[in-house]
């Protein structure tokens, strides 16, 4: 039971995440919440020590500190730094983080001239302005949707993560 919840927790809530993003151009703050708890409660679960919490506790803090530089400048914004923060909880300090975070940065950037080029278009087709979420999305002074590049770095790492050890081993494979 527990590893097919190590299996499911983590990248469901990265797919609801990127989903609230593109939709509706925030990451709430519960979804923070849950994923801070979720990692409290598997990690309690599977016994990890307290010098690996610390250690991802450490990263989160770290990666939530430059997150919060980057919302200052207007890079990123709050909900963005928060969400990779939590992502860094989940993967502490470790090489999946790094990936995490070069990832991050390579979809995000091509994610921000994908936003920028759709923002290029003089008018939208009326089918297309009347979506709510796409006439939000076209408008340029709202932001990227960056939460998505988070979700799909946050994704394709998951899988080399400290979890998946655990998974195997809880599954006795």
């Amino acid at each position: 039971m527990l590893a097919a919840a190590l299996l499911v927790f983590f990248p469901l809530l990265m797919i609801f995440a990127a989903i609230s993003d593109l939709f509706t151009m925030t990451i709430p703050n519960y979804l923070s919440i849950i994923l801070v708890a979720g990692f409290a409660v598997m990690a309690l679960a599977i016994g990890m020590p307290l010098t690996a919490i610390g250690a991802h506790i450490l990263t989160a803090l770290v990666v939530l500190a430059a997150g919060f530089g980057l919302f200052a400048l207007g890079v990123m914004g709050g909900g963005d730094a928060k969400f990779a923060a939590c992502v860094a909880l989940w993967l502490g300090y470790s090489v999946a983080s790094v990936e995490f975070l070069l990832l991050m940065a390579v979809y995000g950037g091509v994610l921000t001239l994908a936003v920028l080029a759709f923002r290029s278009w003089p008018m939208l087709p009326l089918a297309l302005e009347r979506q709510t979420w796409i006439s939000r999305l076209h408008r340029r002074e709202s932001g990227v949707p960056y939460g998505i590049a988070i979700a799909i770095a946050a994704l394709q790492v998951y899988g080399s993560s400290f979890w998946f050890e655990q998974i195997s081993q809880l599954s006795g494979m």
